[in-house]
């Protein structure tokens, strides 16, 4: 038995033609599944956990949405031993496929998965996952792909509620939707002092941070390559903080962090660690998997090697 977790309304509502599309090609082949559709926000990880408590040794379920349903799912399973993990994009930002290399052709990547499946336990990668804890409510949250403070935060913030975004999917677009909200979002960019300690090596004071992201893979938003050496599978969290620049500067400097050519600016800070934890100033925006949680001034980051079975 196959277990599905659907979002018909990913990608302003285009996750409905592909998750018809697996469905039919399912009953094409004769193969028991049974899905569970999400009815609103939050309502993926409530599902995680009613599969995660299926009587089978070995679950497999395979989320059909977006990034955002994909965290909620993580974040709702409850044994990660029994339950293993696939994914069929229909998202609009789909950064965890893309990380991946996953084809977002829905028909490719359910054969893809059924192949794997077939051959057995072995073809079942280990992932790497990322913990935030917030310092002043204690609250833990997975996450797959990053999690940031700040000015990245803030971008998911206002693709919550963007009629550029809803545009930019009906056309097909949806990676310029984050390009076309950055930018926005650099005119009343804020800046707060961060104290940053990672793997307990003493604390590194970054005057004027703009943002934080404790990145599990290489890139988020659409495909913004925040980190170009992380790995899922390293054991390590790749950290990108920016910091001091001015707005001007930081518009200077977007083209070189959409393409990965940032590392060497002044004004920006890039490092791998297991551990670590950020105090902040002042309250600033926080997501993971571009998910706003809300604002914060502590964190504490965690990496789970190897936490999530994966069918790659």
């Amino acid at each position: 038995m196959l277990y599905f977790i659907a979002n018909e309304t990913a990608r302003t509502g285009k996750g409905e033609g592909v998750w018809r599309t697996v469905q039919k090609e399912l009953r094409a082949r004769k193969i028991p599944y049974k899905v569970f559709m999400t009815k609103h926000n939050g309502h993926a990880t409530e599902l995680a956990k009613t599969v995660s408590e299926m009587k089978e040794e070995d679950i497999c379920l395979i989320v059909v949405g977006g990034d955002g349903t994909l965290n909620e799912v993580i974040n709702g399973v409850t044994d990660f031993e029994r339950v293993r993990i696939s994914l069929i994009p229909a998202g609009s930002g789909n950064d965890f496929a893309r990380n991946l290399g996953i084809t977002r052709e829905p028909i490719a990547r359910l054969e893809h998965i059924l192949a794997v499946i077939e051959k057995g336990e072995e073809n079942f990668e280990r992932v790497d996952l990322g913990q935030v804890e917030c310092g002043e409510s204690k609250e833990k949250r997975l996450y797959a792909i990053s999690s940031g403070v700040g000015m990245d935060a803030l971008v998911c913030k206002k693709m919550m509620t963007s009629k550029v975004k809803v545009l930019m999917n009906k056309l097909g677009l949806g990676k310029v939707s984050y390009l076309i909200v950055t930018i926005q979002s650099l005119f009343g960019m804020e800046k707060a002092d961060m104290a940053v300690n990672a793997d307990g090596n003493g604390t590194q004071n970054f005057k004027g941070g703009i943002f934080a992201a404790a990145m599990n893979a290489k890139a988020e938003g659409g495909g913004v390559p925040m980190a170009p050496k992380a790995s899922v599978q390293d054991g390590l969290l790749s950290v990108c903080i920016a910091h001091k620049f001015t707005k001007v500067g930081a518009l200077f400097r977007l083209p070189f962090l959409a393409i990965g050519k940032h590392q060497n600016f002044h004004g920006f800070k890039v490092f791998d660690c297991k551990n670590m934890k950020i105090k902040i100033k002042k309250p600033m925006a926080l997501h993971t998997d571009g998910e706003y949680l809300g604002d914060v001034t502590e964190l504490t980051y965690s990496c789970l090697p190897g936490k999530m079975r994966f069918m790659v």
